[in-house]
């Protein structure tokens, strides 16, 4: 099985490196040349990487096709491409939709749209797919873990919620500056917090059939120090915040 990448951005690439540190068995990887300084490290990298002339050549020597491209760019080039009947086309595009998709498309195909994250390079992570679709879950369930959505409408819920991974980058920073500004050298400091944040995810991963408000109440003590740093942030509508950039987030993904 051919795979070909339209697009060689930080998601194309993150899906790329899972998969070559993965089990998944495929001939080569066709990667468009869009991005050459990230084309180029992925073939030195890997032996199964391609770089393809033009984007049109990834389409016609490959089976599976994944769509990695700005939204502006998807709506200006896919249109132009000749797609083969029957291909597997899988979108990571958030704001065109599967109907927009298959008259850009044209032929018929299998069109899946799909929501992987960086860490997917690490082999970890959900993937959110809509439809449904055995081969396409088997196959990032090698390098994620994919959860299926019937509802094309329900699947944006995901895409809102992926929009705040830069806010939470941003969340560690914050942290890791102010512990520098106390002393700390930096290497330790986000060495603490990193670590500090993976471990409270990976508690909360094991507990995620209980709903998350056992994990708030088990972490506070009366008068405790998480108990102060709940309550100030929630009295400074932190929270409220977050909810209201998600509803933002959704607004602008149902236009």
């Amino acid at each position: 099985m051919k795979l070909g990448f339209i697009g060689t951005g930080k998601i194309a690439s993150s899906v790329i490196t899972g998969i070559c540190n993965s089990n998944i068995k495929f001939k080569q990887i066709i990667i468009s040349p869009r991005n050459k300084k990230i084309a180029n490290n992925l073939k030195k990298k890997f032996k199964k990487i391609y770089i393809a002339k033009n984007n049109q050549e990834v389409i016609d020597k490959s089976k599976w096709i994944f769509l990695s491209v700005t939204p502006k760019v998807g709506e200006k080039i896919i249109k132009d491409f000749k797609f083969k009947k029957n291909q597997i086309v899988i979108s990571f595009i958030s704001t065109i939709n599967l109907s927009q998709l298959k008259k850009m498309i044209k032929v018929k195909s299998n069109i899946i749209r799909a929501i992987p994250l960086p860490p997917i390079s690490l082999k970890k992570g959900p993937v959110p797919i809509c439809p449904p679709n055995k081969r396409v879950k088997s196959f990032f369930d090698k390098i994620g873990s994919t959860i299926q959505i019937k509802n094309e409408k329900l699947s944006k819920n995901f895409w809102s919620t992926s929009g705040m991974m830069a806010s939470y980058y941003d969340m560690l920073r914050v942290m890791s500056d102010w512990l520098v500004k106390k002393g700390i050298k930096r290497n330790d400091a986000q060495k603490y917090i990193t670590s500090l944040f993976l471990a409270l995810s990976e508690d909360a991963v094991v507990n995620s059939k209980k709903d998350l408000k056992f994990l708030v109440k088990e972490s506070q003590t009366p008068k405790g120090l998480n108990e102060q740093g709940l309550k100030e942030m929630s009295k400074k509508g932190v929270y409220k915040s977050v909810i209201n950039t998600l509803n933002s987030i959704h607004k602008r993904l149902n236009k």
